[in-house]
């Protein structure tokens, strides 16, 4: 049933069609049944597998991992803040940059979809946009001051807001993940790495700015 599920994903990718969670409710029985469709979906429409999306409950896990669409598209439900890392060959941060993650789901029921069917989705993913890179370097992660602007939203700023407290505290996690299969690290893969604040819904135009002390301001739309 899972090859099926890759076809009917790859079809919502490529024509905007959207599939109904009954129809597929026992298809997806666990995490290697969702990574499998994930796989699947991804090599169908030949993604380069140079980006990827992680994220964790907490410094303890548990985690979740998914290749990015290198191709923003699709409706998006909201967006989220992000610090975005390029690592080496070993899976260490080299650089780092502002990214703001698209949003959406291939399923009619949206973000309201099961965890795993969601999962299976590529975790919501509908794309990434990056700023400019700058070399890798820690900050006050816990107390650092951000700010998103957004036409016609009251800003929203915070200080600190990432699940881990340290972006790079993903990365072994993923690192095992993305190698589980004997194959090795490209150098200079981009992982994004959570979000900070939550989902920020969306609609209209995408444009806004988010910046970070100690990273900049990033400013994105929709051609970016």
């Amino acid at each position: 049933m899972t090859e099926a599920l890759i076809h009917a994903l790859v079809d919502a990718h490529r024509n905007g069609t959207r599939l109904r969670v009954a129809d597929w409710s026992d298809t997806v029985r666990d995490e290697a049944d969702a990574y499998a469709v994930q796989e699947g979906v991804a090599a169908a429409l030949r993604w380069p597998l140079d980006r990827w999306k992680s994220g964790g409950a907490g410094a303890q896990g548990p985690f979740s991992h998914s290749p990015v669409n290198p191709v923003a598209g699709a409706a998006l439900l909201g967006i989220e803040a992000e610090v975005a890392l390029r690592v080496g060959a070993d899976g260490l941060p080299q650089a780092m940059c502002i990214a703001v993650e698209l949003v959406a789901s291939r399923w009619a029921e949206g973000l309201d979809a099961p965890a795993l069917l969601r999962m299976a989705d590529h975790q919501s993913n509908a794309g990434l946009l990056l700023g400019p890179w700058q070399p890798y370097h820690a900050l006050d992660w816990r107390q650092l001051p951000w700010c998103l602007a957004m036409p016609g939203q009251p800003d929203i700023m915070h200080r600190g807001g990432h699940a881990l407290a340290d972006p790079a505290g993903v990365l072994p996690a993923w690192l095992a993940h993305a190698t589980r299969h004997g194959a090795p690290l490209r150098a200079g893969t981009i992982v994004t790495t959570g979000a900070w604040g939550g989902l920020h819904p969306w609609s209209g135009e995408l444009r806004g700015t988010l910046s970070f002390e100690g990273l900049g301001e990033f400013s994105f739309s929709a051609a970016a």
